[in-house]
């Protein structure tokens, strides 16, 4: 199965700095809506067999113009949502934002018992997201290419280990809205990185203000970014 993890675009709580992981979720903003119309001419080159989004509202309106453009109905797979940020939800200060991505950084070290308080901890997250696509992958021919929009920091930590990359992928490989990571595999026999775009898939003109966007990556700017807890 070829995977293609789309990110979804820039929401009011990307552009706050908020950990907004609960459903329905905020939607997209004006340059977040396009984002997403630009994302169907930079996958026009891709045979896309399925289109899932999460239960999230963003990842839906991302996905509309590529389902429009294709054809193609995007189906909710329950599994491809954000990592819950429990006690820390809707988050804004340091405090909230350092503990999050503290998380993503010991799961990839192999801390997978470990959970933000309120939280999943790292076995439920691969559990849930391994199997939604093990679902999605059961319904296709192993070549067969999927389109998958989801989430950032769900994405990241999910190609990180599931493709067994260094630790320093997490600060060193943001992902922005509608930056996409593609693996190769299937859950059950492992993945493999075969791309992965930093920046909006219709170009970097599109990336936006990302400086307290506390889900595209880890680095310690954007933890010192972060504004007051409300």
């Amino acid at each position: 199965m070829r995977l293609l993890l789309l990110r979804h675009g820039q929401t009011s709580s990307n552009v706050q700095g908020a950990l907004d992981t609960e459903r329905p979720g905020a939607g997209l903003t004006d340059l977040g809506h396009e984002q997403a119309r630009a994302v169907p001419e930079a996958l026009a080159g891709e045979d896309i067999a399925s289109l899932r989004v999460s239960p999230l509202l963003r990842t839906q309106q991302t996905a509309a113009p590529l389902a429009s453009a294709r054809g193609l109905t995007a189906e909710v797979a329950e599994g491809l949502e954000e990592i819950a940020a429990g006690d820390h939800e809707m988050g804004r200060g340091h405090a909230a934002v350092a503990a999050y991505q503290e998380n993503l950084v010991r799961w990839a070290e192999g801390d997978l018992d470990h959970a933000i308080p309120g939280g999943e901890d790292g076995h439920a997250f691969f559990a849930r997201y391994d199997a939604a696509l093990r679902s999605i992958g059961d319904e296709h021919p192993e070549d067969a290419t999927i389109a998958v929009v989801s989430h950032g920091a769900a994405i990241r930590i999910y190609a990180t280990v599931a493709a067994g990359l260094a630790l320093e992928t997490l600060d060193d490989q943001p992902l922005y809205n509608t930056g996409l990571v593609v693996l190769t595999g299937h859950p059950d026999r492992g993945w493999e990185l075969s791309s992965w775009v930093n920046d909006p898939v219709g170009g970097a003109q599109l990336r936006g203000d990302t400086s307290h966007d506390v889900t595209a990556d880890d680095t310690t700017d954007a933890v010192e970014d972060a504004t007051e807890d409300r």
